[in-house]
Protein backbone atom coordinates (compact mmCIF):
# COMPACT_ATOMS: atom_id res chain seq x y z
CA UNK A 1 0.00 0.00 0.00
CA UNK A 2 1.27 3.37 -0.79
CA UNK A 3 0.38 6.42 1.38
CA UNK A 4 0.32 9.30 -1.20
CA UNK A 5 0.53 12.99 0.41
CA UNK A 6 -0.61 15.84 -2.13
CA UNK A 7 -2.94 18.30 -3.21
CA UNK A 8 -4.21 19.98 -6.64
CA UNK A 9 -1.22 20.98 -8.18
CA UNK A 10 0.74 19.88 -11.11
CA UNK A 11 3.15 17.77 -9.50
CA UNK A 12 0.76 15.96 -7.25
CA UNK A 13 -1.42 15.27 -10.52
CA UNK A 14 1.72 13.41 -12.41
CA UNK A 15 1.68 11.04 -9.11
CA UNK A 16 -1.81 10.61 -8.83
CA UNK A 17 -1.67 9.60 -13.10
CA UNK A 18 0.82 7.18 -12.39
CA UNK A 19 -1.02 5.53 -9.72
CA UNK A 20 -4.32 5.29 -11.66
CA UNK A 21 -2.48 4.02 -14.66
CA UNK A 22 -0.43 1.32 -12.41
CA UNK A 23 -3.36 0.50 -10.40
CA UNK A 24 -1.49 0.48 -7.20
CA UNK A 25 -3.47 0.78 -3.67
CA UNK A 26 -2.86 3.93 -1.99
CA UNK A 27 -4.27 5.72 0.50
CA UNK A 28 -4.90 9.82 -0.18
CA UNK A 29 -3.60 12.00 2.02
CA UNK A 30 -5.23 15.36 0.86
CA UNK A 31 -2.81 18.44 2.41
CA UNK A 32 -4.05 21.91 2.37
CA UNK A 33 -1.21 24.21 1.56
CA UNK A 34 -2.77 27.45 1.74
CA UNK A 35 -3.17 26.18 5.56
CA UNK A 36 0.07 25.59 5.32
CA UNK A 37 0.24 21.49 6.29
CA UNK A 38 3.07 21.24 4.28
CA UNK A 39 5.07 22.17 6.61
CA UNK A 40 4.12 20.66 10.34
CA UNK A 41 7.09 18.31 11.58
CA UNK A 42 5.50 14.97 11.15
CA UNK A 43 5.29 15.99 7.16
CA UNK A 44 8.78 17.39 7.34
CA UNK A 45 10.40 13.89 7.93
CA UNK A 46 8.27 12.65 5.10
CA UNK A 47 9.42 15.33 2.86
CA UNK A 48 12.32 17.68 4.29
CA UNK A 49 11.33 20.09 1.65
CA UNK A 50 7.78 20.65 2.82
CA UNK A 51 6.31 20.45 -0.36
CA UNK A 52 3.88 17.67 -2.13
CA UNK A 53 4.28 15.24 -3.61
CA UNK A 54 5.48 12.24 -1.48
CA UNK A 55 4.36 9.31 -1.14
CA UNK A 56 5.49 6.70 2.00
CA UNK A 57 5.48 2.72 0.91
CA UNK A 58 3.93 0.22 3.54
CA UNK A 59 4.88 -2.90 1.61
CA UNK A 60 8.68 -2.00 1.22
CA UNK A 61 9.57 -1.04 5.24
CA UNK A 62 7.98 2.35 5.33
CA UNK A 63 10.27 3.94 2.55
CA UNK A 64 9.34 7.27 2.05
CA UNK A 65 10.24 9.15 -1.52
CA UNK A 66 9.46 12.69 -2.09
CA UNK A 67 10.23 14.86 -5.21
CA UNK A 68 7.97 14.01 -8.17
CA UNK A 69 10.13 12.79 -10.61
CA UNK A 70 12.17 10.61 -8.20
CA UNK A 71 8.41 9.74 -6.84
CA UNK A 72 7.78 8.47 -10.44
CA UNK A 73 10.98 6.90 -11.31
CA UNK A 74 10.40 4.61 -7.75
CA UNK A 75 6.84 3.82 -8.85
CA UNK A 76 8.11 3.22 -12.57
CA UNK A 77 11.08 0.55 -11.13
CA UNK A 78 8.61 -0.91 -8.30
CA UNK A 79 6.10 -1.93 -10.87
CA UNK A 80 8.25 -2.77 -14.10
CA UNK A 81 5.90 0.08 -15.92
CA UNK A 82 6.44 3.44 -18.04
CA UNK A 83 10.32 2.99 -17.79
CA UNK A 84 11.92 0.72 -20.17
CA UNK A 85 14.41 -1.28 -18.86
CA UNK A 86 17.53 -1.29 -21.78
CA UNK A 87 19.79 1.60 -21.36
CA UNK A 88 19.04 4.00 -24.11
CA UNK A 89 15.61 3.71 -23.60
CA UNK A 90 15.71 4.42 -19.74
CA UNK A 91 18.01 7.19 -20.66
CA UNK A 92 15.59 8.77 -22.88
CA UNK A 93 12.52 8.85 -20.82
CA UNK A 94 14.78 9.88 -17.86
CA UNK A 95 15.76 12.80 -19.90
CA UNK A 96 12.75 14.17 -20.93
CA UNK A 97 12.21 13.45 -17.54
CA UNK A 98 14.32 15.72 -16.20
CA UNK A 99 13.64 18.36 -18.94
CA UNK A 100 10.44 18.49 -17.61
CA UNK A 101 11.78 18.78 -13.57
CA UNK A 102 14.39 21.42 -15.06
CA UNK A 103 13.10 23.40 -17.51
CA UNK A 104 8.85 23.59 -17.91
CA UNK A 105 7.82 23.26 -14.30
CA UNK A 106 10.46 26.10 -12.73
CA UNK A 107 9.96 28.24 -15.81
CA UNK A 108 6.27 28.04 -16.11
CA UNK A 109 5.72 27.92 -12.23
CA UNK A 110 7.68 31.39 -12.45
CA UNK A 111 5.02 32.17 -15.24
CA UNK A 112 2.15 31.39 -12.82
CA UNK A 113 3.64 33.45 -9.96
CA UNK A 114 4.34 37.12 -11.75
CA UNK A 115 1.60 36.72 -14.04
CA UNK A 116 -1.33 35.70 -11.45
CA UNK A 117 -0.06 36.03 -8.11
CA UNK A 118 2.51 38.82 -7.80
CA UNK A 119 1.06 41.43 -6.13
CA UNK A 120 3.07 43.88 -8.28
CA UNK A 121 2.62 43.55 -12.13
CA UNK A 122 6.45 43.34 -13.26
CA UNK A 123 6.12 43.40 -17.06
CA UNK A 124 9.53 42.27 -17.22
CA UNK A 125 9.37 38.94 -15.06
CA UNK A 126 5.82 38.22 -16.98
CA UNK A 127 7.11 38.24 -20.40
CA UNK A 128 10.74 36.58 -19.31
CA UNK A 129 9.45 33.77 -17.91
CA UNK A 130 6.59 33.69 -20.32
CA UNK A 131 8.62 33.38 -23.08
CA UNK A 132 11.18 31.18 -21.68
CA UNK A 133 7.57 28.19 -21.25
CA UNK A 134 6.59 29.05 -24.73
CA UNK A 135 10.25 28.54 -25.95
CA UNK A 136 10.48 25.10 -23.91
CA UNK A 137 6.80 24.21 -25.78
CA UNK A 138 8.43 24.48 -28.69
CA UNK A 139 11.42 22.45 -28.24
CA UNK A 140 8.82 19.73 -26.76
CA UNK A 141 6.44 20.40 -30.51
CA UNK A 142 9.87 19.83 -32.56
CA UNK A 143 10.39 16.43 -30.48
CA UNK A 144 6.43 15.56 -31.16
CA UNK A 145 6.76 15.99 -34.94
CA UNK A 146 8.19 12.73 -35.38
CA UNK A 147 7.11 10.66 -31.90
CA UNK A 148 3.50 9.90 -31.11
CA UNK A 149 4.79 10.99 -27.19
CA UNK A 150 7.81 12.34 -25.66
CA UNK A 151 10.32 9.84 -25.27
CA UNK A 152 9.32 7.71 -28.68
CA UNK A 153 6.05 5.50 -29.71
CA UNK A 154 5.28 4.54 -26.31
CA UNK A 155 3.55 6.35 -23.34
CA UNK A 156 6.09 6.93 -20.21
CA UNK A 157 6.50 9.08 -17.12
CA UNK A 158 8.37 11.46 -19.13
CA UNK A 159 4.29 12.16 -20.90
CA UNK A 160 3.16 11.84 -16.90
CA UNK A 161 4.98 14.67 -15.73
CA UNK A 162 4.58 16.91 -18.62
CA UNK A 163 0.91 17.02 -19.32
CA UNK A 164 -0.20 18.01 -16.10
CA UNK A 165 1.77 21.57 -16.53
CA UNK A 166 0.85 21.77 -20.06
CA UNK A 167 -2.55 22.14 -19.57
CA UNK A 168 -2.52 24.78 -17.62
CA UNK A 169 -0.92 26.99 -20.40
CA UNK A 170 -3.86 29.01 -20.04
CA UNK A 171 -2.96 30.05 -16.10
CA UNK A 172 0.82 30.98 -17.10
CA UNK A 173 -0.32 33.48 -20.59
CA UNK A 174 1.18 30.83 -22.85
CA UNK A 175 -0.87 30.31 -26.03
CA UNK A 176 -0.27 27.15 -27.93
CA UNK A 177 -2.45 27.15 -31.00
CA UNK A 178 0.71 27.27 -33.20
CA UNK A 179 2.20 24.20 -31.69
CA UNK A 180 -0.06 21.48 -33.54
CA UNK A 181 1.88 18.49 -32.52
CA UNK A 182 1.94 19.27 -28.90
CA UNK A 183 -2.12 19.63 -29.26
CA UNK A 184 -2.14 16.54 -30.81
CA UNK A 185 0.25 14.90 -27.99
CA UNK A 186 -2.13 16.40 -25.60
CA UNK A 187 -5.79 15.03 -26.72
CA UNK A 188 -3.86 11.55 -26.89
CA UNK A 189 -2.88 11.57 -23.26
CA UNK A 190 -6.07 13.18 -22.51
CA UNK A 191 -8.02 10.53 -23.98
CA UNK A 192 -6.47 7.38 -21.31
CA UNK A 193 -9.15 6.87 -18.66
CA UNK A 194 -6.03 6.76 -15.96
CA UNK A 195 -5.24 9.95 -16.98
CA UNK A 196 -8.89 11.78 -16.45
CA UNK A 197 -8.74 9.99 -13.34
CA UNK A 198 -5.81 11.13 -11.86
CA UNK A 199 -6.53 14.74 -13.23
CA UNK A 200 -8.95 15.17 -10.72
CA UNK A 201 -7.53 14.00 -7.50
CA UNK A 202 -7.83 14.87 -5.24
CA UNK A 203 -11.47 15.96 -6.25
CA UNK A 204 -11.65 19.39 -7.67
CA UNK A 205 -13.93 22.40 -7.61
CA UNK A 206 -14.20 25.90 -8.54
CA UNK A 207 -12.71 28.79 -6.32
CA UNK A 208 -12.25 32.45 -7.58
CA UNK A 209 -9.41 34.33 -8.50
CA UNK A 210 -8.66 35.31 -4.77
CA UNK A 211 -8.98 31.82 -3.15
CA UNK A 212 -6.72 30.75 -6.11
CA UNK A 213 -4.14 33.52 -5.35
CA UNK A 214 -4.25 32.62 -1.87
CA UNK A 215 -3.31 28.56 -2.65
CA UNK A 216 -0.85 30.07 -5.08
CA UNK A 217 0.66 32.48 -2.52
CA UNK A 218 1.27 29.52 -0.12
CA UNK A 219 2.99 27.73 -2.93
CA UNK A 220 5.87 30.37 -2.15
CA UNK A 221 6.70 30.10 1.69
Amino acid sequence: MIDFYTSNTPNGRKISIMLEETELPYNLIHLHLSELEQRQDWYLKINPNGRIPAIVDRDNDDFAVFESGAILIYLAEKTGRFLPADVKGRSTVIQWLMFQMAGIGPMQGQANVFFRYAPEKIEYAIGRYQRETKRLYTVLDSRLRDNEFIAGDFYSIADMASYPWITLHNWAGVDIDDLTNLRRWMTAVRRRPAVARGMDIPKTKKVDEAEAAKRGSALLV
